[in-house]
């Protein structure tokens, strides 16, 4: 019998739960048929909620993301002002980000490197977060802050100045040197700093100039 949407919806994040918890157990990544072996359901029934590993793939990468993608959507129905909504959009992604790899790096790593092998298959959550920084970039300029810079050149300067606290496998690397207390220091200075005002050939500065090439 056929699962209504909801059913099948809440039976996929079952499995891709599970397949998590195999990954941690096991200390690698689980491939499809052994996810099916292990799920307890008919292969019929498997292939029914998954048509193969990429499938699965999107169904895992949900659910490990969904608690990044509701403290965003947390952040942007906020009222908070800029720099703090700023601050926020970033910190409690962090948060979380931090949590998981101090309480298991070799889980975390795994799961890192799950991602950037499939990058093409979450990098609509990559897209996602772009659009919501977008919507905080455009309510910060609504204020003053990024003056002369379009949005589309204000997401890649943020993204680039803010890339250690967005990029999980940053914390294999730097761990404690990466702190909420720097984040905030870094989301003062663009918006004291990062702005079009000083003209082409230096953005967002005010003595030193780029050389051109």
């Amino acid at each position: 019998m056929a699962l209504n949407p909801t059913l099948r919806e809440q039976e996929r994040e079952r499995i891709a739960q599970h397949v998590l918890d195999l990954v941690k157990e096991r200390g690698s990544e689980i491939p499809w048929t052994v996810a099916m072996a292990e799920s307890g359901l008919t292969r019929a029934r498997f292939e029914a909620l998954f048509a193969d590993y990429d499938d699965m793939f999107d169904a895992v990468a949900q659910t490990w993301l969904a608690p990044q993608l509701a403290v965003m959507e947390e952040v942007l129905a906020t009222n908070l002002p800029p720099q703090r909504k700023m601050y926020e959009f970033f910190r409690r992604r962090f948060v979380i980000s931090q949590e998981r790899f101090r309480a298991d790096p070799h889980f975390f790593s795994i799961l890192c490197e799950m991602g950037a092998a499939n990058f093409e298959r979450v990098r609509s959550y990559v897209d996602l977060a772009d659009h919501y920084l977008c919507e905080l970039i455009a309510e910060a300029q609504a204020e003053g802050f990024f003056a002369g810079l379009e949005i589309d050149e204000a997401l890649s300067l943020i993204n680039q100045m803010i890339s250690n606290y967005t990029l999980p496998d940053a914390l294999i690397y730097l761990g404690d040197k990466l702190s909420e207390a720097k984040l905030a220091r870094i989301v003062d200075t663009m918006f004291i700093g990062l702005s079009g005002e000083a003209g082409a050939d230096a953005s967002g500065v005010n003595t030193l100039k780029v050389a051109s090439s």
